[in-house]
């Protein structure tokens, strides 16, 4: 038996104020560090020795991977692809999530945050908020760098990755910290959720969904804290 361990980072500065945050690179709020340090001590309780650690390259993942590594005291390499980034929302990037409702109507905006192939508009190449723009992304080949993004795109890029980098290693205990599409469209591959499915699959932030392998099939999945769980919908 083999696990892997999926982590939405902790709280993020703008998950707390509901801005829509893609690939801006925003760090934890004190709660997020608190939900990241929980995370650790859950793990730490399952007696699960990780192999391997991936991360996204944006700072809230990555720094919630530090506070759980501190709580295991386990300091292996972490290896950090931009493949599991989250989603990229374009235009909407930066603006409150709240405030949009109010402009394009609630239905509208639970499409563009949940639906599995549209766009929002693209971001302009001049924003500051735009991934050409932030010194975080300078490593990535610029056809790689999006504009705007599905959940349909996330999905192929993380996929991909997936395949490429993941998938053969899965007799190891792996454990990644990354976000809530990236993480979304893993548990679309993994669980063999259709299209519409995926879109009512929530993932709570410093929650960590411990996934056990049998021969790289699933025998089990649960949430380890159980006061914030989230429907699995298949398990």
């Amino acid at each position: 038996m083999s696990y892997l361990i999926l982590v939405r980072h902790g709280q993020s500065v703008w998950n707390l104020e509901k801005k829509f945050t893609g690939w801006v690179d925003v760090d934890l709020t004190e709660n997020g560090k608190s939900e990241a340090k929980k995370a650790g001590e859950l793990i730490k309780q399952e007696k699960i020795e990780v192999n391997m650690y991936y991360s996204s390259f944006q700072l809230r993942a990555k720094n919630t991977l530090k506070i759980i590594q501190e709580e295991l005291q386990d300091f292996k390499e972490v290896r950090s692809a931009w493949e599991l980034n989250e989603r990229h929302y374009g235009a909407l990037t930066g603006l409150n999530k709240d405030e949009m409702k109010k402009k394009l109507g609630e239905d509208r905006v639970h499409q563009f945050r949940r639906s599995w192939d549209l766009r929002p508009d693209p971001l302009n190449k001049n924003n500051p908020y735009h991934p050409l723009n932030i010194a975080t992304y300078k490593e990535i080949p610029l056809e790689k760098i999006p504009d705007t993004e599905s959940l349909k795109d996330t999905y192929e890029r993380v996929i991909n990755f997936y395949y490429r980098d993941i998938e053969k290693k899965t007799n190891e205990n792996i454990l990644i910290s990354a976000h809530g599409n990236s993480i979304r469209a893993l548990c679309k591959h993994l669980f063999n959720l259709d299209n519409n499915e995926i879109s009512k699959l929530e993932i709570p932030t410093g929650n960590p969904l411990l996934i056990e392998l049998e021969n790289s099939k699933i025998s089990n999945c649960k949430y380890l804290d159980q006061e914030r769980a989230k429907d699995l919908l298949v398990f």
